[in-house]
């Protein structure tokens, strides 16, 4: 039987082949990881979906497929005959051999196979492909002999004083070489994906961006107020649940647009992804029903969302089924700016950016400082007007210059 790849996350379309945990010959059960593959939200396994020997593998480690392709041949019969039409080779030697022999043979080829079977989770994988290690040689110390990111570590430190010496002869056979070459970085996994993701999003939305000045004095003093009652709550917490209260405001922006059948659909669920920067590159996970969440429980979910992502243990659940996103650029410094891309098929995103203090000019003529941060909103054109969204941002300006107008729209 062939096993296809298939839609293993909302929308996705295509995935790169990244290694290979099986082999042709392997027997398999029935949900046995067969191959990793990488899309540009997340990790995943494929598994086996029947007990059966691994025929033939069609695809190959960083090769990108479409859903659908057939990525291996699966013999599903555990019959002996067929047994022998996959690994035939084995199975003359074998006969071939006395009878203890093949009892040895056989004894061999189970621990081979046993051996093979490495249990590990995708992330604990990656360390090891992004270290140089051939996680067949880890030994696991999870259950049922499970390789967890521990077992790679200490496999890379007592392994270091050779990784040293490579170096060392690496640096000084370079020193010796008198040309040089252009350095280059792989293309492909969730930078490809990304990329792919981003010119449909380009070139389906027709994109405009309007900027906003907001005051965020009033909030800084605010969280530094709660620190003192041992409340940290982030900035970006209170953003969430101001845009929340601007979307049920202005539902235009967590709307869908589906052009085939002339309709936009308004979504009441406010499910807002928060953008990531990971080594690996941009992911948005994505909090559930923040109209219906506190700011504190908003901060410690926001927490944990971003943890996850930056130790690539996100669910489909947890990148799937956004209708708005923010990304917060501001702690990173030095952005007073953007033209942000919205995540098809949204129709809106607003970027946060850098703070800083600043002479401001009152109703009265007094010149004081405050803190002023930048916001920029790209939004759908199709579906929105830049009045909307003016008033949409003047909006968010006004909870977030005022923090104490949240507590009006808690319900």
């Amino acid at each position: 039987m062939e096993v296809k790849l298939h839609d293993i996350g909302e929308g996705m379309t295509e995935a790169e082949i990244t290694c290979f945990l099986i082999k042709p010959g392997d027997y398999v059960q029935a949900d046995d990881p067969l191959i990793e593959v990488q899309t540009d939200k997340m990790t995943a396994e494929i598994p086996s979906p029947k007990a059966g020997f691994i025929r033939e593998i069609k695809v190959k480690p960083g090769e990108t497929v479409t859903v659908g392709t057939t990525l291996l041949i699966l013999d599903a019969s555990n019959s002996k005959e067929h047994r022998k039409q996959i690994i035939p080779e084995r199975e003359k030697k074998i006969a071939e051999r006395s009878p203890m022999e093949k009892i040895n043979q056989r004894i061999v080829v189970t621990r081979q196979n046993h051996d093979k079977r490495i249990l590990a989770s995708p992330f604990t994988r990656k360390i090891a492909r992004d270290n140089g290690i051939d996680i067949e040689k880890v030994s696991g110390s999870g259950p049922a002999g499970r390789i967890i990111d521990e077992d790679v570590y200490q496999f890379m430190t007592a392994s270091q004083q050779t990784k040293t010496a490579i170096r060392q002869e690496e640096i000084v056979a370079s020193s010796e070489q008198t040309s040089y070459a252009n350095d280059t970085i792989p293309f492909r996994g969730r930078r490809k994906q990304i990329a792919k993701k981003m010119i449909h999003s380009l070139f389906t939305i027709p994109h405009c961006t309007h900027f906003e000045e907001v005051d965020v004095t009033d909030l800084i003093q605010f969280r530094n107020e709660l620190k003192k009652r041992n409340e940290n709550i982030s900035a970006t917490a209170f953003f969430l649940k101001a845009l929340s209260i601007c979307l049920k405001e202005f539902p235009i922006f967590n709307a869908r647009l589906d052009e085939e059948n002339e309709v936009i659909h308004l979504k009441h669920e406010h499910h807002l992804g928060i953008a990531v920067d990971t080594e690996d590159g941009l992911i948005v996970p994505v909090m559930r029903n923040v109209e219906k969440k506190s700011i504190r429980s908003i901060h410690a979910e926001m927490k944990q969302l971003t943890e996850k992502a930056l130790e690539n243990q996100l669910t489909l659940k947890d990148i799937s089924g956004g209708t708005f996103t923010i990304s917060n650029v501001g702690p990173l410094g030095g952005s007073i700016g953007a033209t942000p891309i919205i995540q098809h098929p949204e129709v809106a995103l607003v970027s946060f950016h850098k703070t800083k203090k600043m002479p401001v000019v009152t109703d009265d003529d007094q010149i004081i400082i405050r803190s002023i941060m930048n916001l920029s909103m790209s939004f759908d054109h199709r579906v929105a007007d830049g009045a909307t969204a003016v008033r949409f941002t003047s909006r968010f300006a006004e909870l977030i210059h005022d923090p104490k107008l949240l507590l009006l729209e808690l319900v």
